[in-house]
């Protein structure tokens, strides 16, 4: 079972989302997208709290409101950080997760830690976890179709964009190539490299002369 949940309206169209148990964990570290954001309370057990952002966007892009939501529901959902106040909460890319074999179940480590930020929860705001609660909608998704789908769709995307640039790489070529002929072409037309019918004529020759000369 995973909740879903939807951010503060003013924050944009974003969706937060968690495990309902520590195997449910699992299998959202597993199937995350590179567009998720792991958020966790720092030091004590809680649930894994994920955030989808757009394409494109990373979590320096994250506004300080749409943080407030993903931290309150967090610190929430930790019997430990929900009695405390002024409660460190982790989040990084969900890419930046490392689940080693020896880890026990829900429990993961990062590739560098340098991308873990660290923010501080000051209180519960029962007035954030009552506007989330009303937005929760519980589902059971098939996270692997969900992540084979995403690949799927970024495989596409990436064959267009090579697609596209070899194309551009063509049109410019052919463009290069078309300047190239039309400096030679000029280069042919200077008047001092040219013979005027004047020329020809005071020199004392026919044009079936000259054409016989270049011949």
């Amino acid at each position: 079972m995973v909740f879903y949940y939807k951010a503060r309206p003013d924050a944009g169209d974003y969706t937060i989302y968690m495990g309902a148990d520590k195997n449910e964990n699992e299998e959202l570290i597993k199937y995350g997208l590179p567009e998720d954001v792991w958020f966790h309370v720092d030091k004590v057990s809680s649930a894994h709290v994920y955030l989808r952002l757009r394409k494109g966007e990373s979590v320096d892009s994250i506004s300080d409101g749409l943080l407030e939501d993903c931290a309150q529901l967090v610190k929430a959902h930790s019997i430990q950080g929900n009695k405390m106040n002024n409660v460190e909460v982790v989040y990084t890319p969900w890419s930046n997760l490392k689940k080693g074999p020896s880890m026990d179940v829900g429990q993961v480590g990062f590739h560098n830690p340098r991308l873990v930020y660290v923010l501080t929860v000051e209180k519960r705001v029962n007035e954030i976890l009552n506007r989330l609660n009303k937005t929760r909608v519980e589902r059971r998704p098939d996270l692997k179709a969900e992540k084979d789908a995403s690949n799927a769709a970024e495989k596409a995307e990436r064959k267009m964009q090579l697609k596209d640039k070899k194309r551009r790489g063509e049109m410019e070529r052919q463009e290069k190539e078309r300047q190239a002929e039309i400096r030679s072409y000029k280069g042919l037309m200077i008047a001092e490299k040219m013979t005027s019918n004047r020329q020809i004529a005071s020199a004392g020759k026919s044009m079936q002369e000259v054409e016989d000369d270049f011949v």
